[in-house]
């Protein structure tokens, strides 16, 4: 099992442009990253700012942590730092050197995913294609198109069967 490193502080308080080393312990109900740092006493995880996005699926990962204004109440998680002995996976191609743009609103009621040339939502058997050139392919064993009012279908011709 690996060992887990101590957060207590072993001198002074960190000064204006120091990072920390932290962990990310959650999310607040609000959403906000909470984390622990050696100087946020025994008053438990802080909620935090981060430049990167978390999940629960980062929950006790070791983070570096900036302080606004040097205020230790205002912490921002600057990034993930990786496990002893596991570098960080290099990029292997330009390609995949690009990020992706995801946009996520604050509100949670919409997600836009872009790519250049597709986007395929696929699971098992069943998709569901977007391309460039406007087209929507619906792949699956059953298809089921259901409506409480008018179901319409339009285009320049319809074909069935």
């Amino acid at each position: 099992m690996a060992r887990r490193r101590s957060l207590r502080p072993r001198r002074h308080r960190p000064g204006p442009g120091e990072i920390v080393v932290g962990r990310f312990v959650g999310l607040s109900e609000l959403g906000e990253p909470l984390v622990e740092h050696p100087w946020n006493g025994t008053s438990g995880p802080v909620p935090a700012r981060s430049t990167i996005p978390l999940s629960q699926g980062e929950v006790g990962r070791e983070v570096v942590v900036a302080f606004e204004s040097g205020d230790l109440g205002r912490p921002i998680i600057m990034g993930l730092l990786c496990p002893p002995g596991r570098a960080p996976r290099a990029r292997s191609s330009p390609t995949e050197a690009r990020t992706l743009p995801v946009e996520v609103s604050v509100d949670r009621e919409r997600l836009v995913l872009s790519a250049e040339r597709e986007i395929v939502l696929q699971c098992g058997a069943a998709s569901i294609t977007l391309t460039r050139a406007g087209k929507i392919l619906i792949r699956g064993a059953y298809l089921l198109s259901r409506s409480s009012g008018v179901n319409r279908i339009k285009g320049g011709s319809v074909q069935l069967n």
